[in-house]
């Protein structure tokens, strides 16, 4: 018998490591996986990763980085040649004035969120989130001591947070402004209009804003990329930009992430990062710098990865409002639809457990997201994956019909 006497009990453990919540996409990922690996037949629409390729070039630039011998450590903000590269797409592609030494490259676009709230809220700050937000938002909050504040937009707003929403989360104790367009978990894209009006918002408080640009390139329907640090000399003096390469280049075990922040923000930024993981890894960047190097690639890679979302896109978005009971907005960035489904009512939680149990299809509950009586798709999956669990999906509601 194995002696637990010596095990820490609960109680030892740290408030950090007691109040933190598990990831709950990660935890369905996983279940699905276990259950494809030990022979079932499962539809999994709960992972938020591309289901293609890494691009051979990007590839072959870390392999060629690797048999260089690039594998030391390399500056804590992030190769030189990479940085530079990132400001320029930033001045050239957006009109954001940038240099090199406002670039940080991360282990992740999750670390980038992490470092920015790290380096912006104190414990005690107030950090208002947007619902239906990414799982991870709330809990890095907490993680920095400091307290989220969700404020729930249905798809009567479209998803999306209005200004008088913000005016009325805000308290003297508010340091901090979450936006994500294109949104994980609904893909919402904010307008122009929509992100000047809510800037102007944040800055009349003295906010600092948080966007987290990760899906900046998955956009349809002629939509644009607006953020806010465009927008004004004050706005970009308020603005950190987190993003990186997982999701438009398929490389989300790379873990390399990149934010761009006002001077100030950006160095005490990459001085967290050198206590806490020194660099992203080495040969990684000299990879993703291939992405940059080689544009005409690039382009070829997203542009078939973009039109193949685009059309399971509209064929999802078309199966699932043919679900009695089901109503679904269509997405118009990154690669999650986000059905209501409260009209079978069944509490979120219970209906995703079944739908994995009984049907064998694996999505996310809306609660997870801030947002309960939803569910979290991912069309990052291949067409015959998508046919195959829609169907499932409206079987197991005609059941609960």
């Amino acid at each position: 018998m194995t002696d637990t006497s010596a095990l820490p009990s609960p109680a030892a453990l740290s408030i950090w490591a007691l109040n933190i919540a598990p990831s709950p996409t990660l935890a369905v990922d996983a279940k699905a996986k276990s259950l494809i690996a030990a022979g079932e037949d499962v539809c999994g629409f709960a992972a938020g990763e591309p289901d293609f390729d890494t691009p051979e070039h990007i590839k072959e630039a870390a392999a060629k980085a690797l048999s260089e011998g690039k594998t030391k450590y390399a500056p804590t903000p992030g190769i030189p040649p990479l940085r530079e590269a990132i400001a320029a797409k930033y001045n050239d592609f957006y009109k954001i004035p940038t240099e090199a030494s406002q670039v940080v490259v991360s282990p992740g676009g999750k670390f980038s969120c992490y470092l920015t709230i790290l380096a912006t809220c104190s414990p005690g700050d107030e950090v208002i989130i947007p619902a239906p937000y990414w799982v991870s938002y709330p809990e890095m909050v907490k993680l920095a001591g400091a307290v989220p504040v969700p404020v729930l937009a249905t798809d009567e707003t479209g998803f999306k947070l209005t200004p008088a929403m913000l005016e009325a989360a805000i308290t003297p104790r508010t340091r901090l402004l979450i936006l994500n367009s294109p949104s994980n978990p609904t893909g919402a894209v904010y307008t122009r209009a929509e992100i000047e009006a809510l800037t102007a918002v944040a800055l009349r408080h003295n906010l600092y804003l948080m966007s987290d640009e990760i899906y900046e390139h998955l956009l349809y329907d002629g939509v644009e990329h607006v953020s806010p640090a465009s927008l004004s000399v004050e706005a970009r003096a308020r603005t950190i930009i987190v993003s990186g390469f997982a999701k438009t280049y398929a490389m989300t075990g790379w873990r390399l992430g990149t934010i761009v922040a006002p001077a100030p923000i950006a160095k005490a930024i990459a001085e967290l990062q050198s206590q806490m993981t020194s660099n992203a890894t080495t040969f990684a960047q000299w990879g993703a710098l291939a992405a940059y190097t080689q544009p005409e690639k690039t382009q070829a890679a997203l542009a078939v990865m973009l039109e193949k979302f685009d059309q399971r896109r509209k064929f999802l978005h078309f199966e699932l409002n043919r679900i009695p009971g089901i109503k679904c907005l269509l997405s118009q960035g990154a690669f999650y639809l986000f059905p209501n489904v409260a009209s079978f009512g069944l509490d979120d939680r219970v209906f995703c457990e079944r739908l994995l149990d009984e049907a064998k299809v694996a999505a996310v509950h809306g609660s997870a997201f801030g947002a309960p009586g939803f569910i979290r798709i991912s069309y990052a999956t291949s067409e015959m994956i998508l046919a195959k669990g829609v169907g499932r999906l409206a079987q197991f509601c005609a059941g609960l019909r």
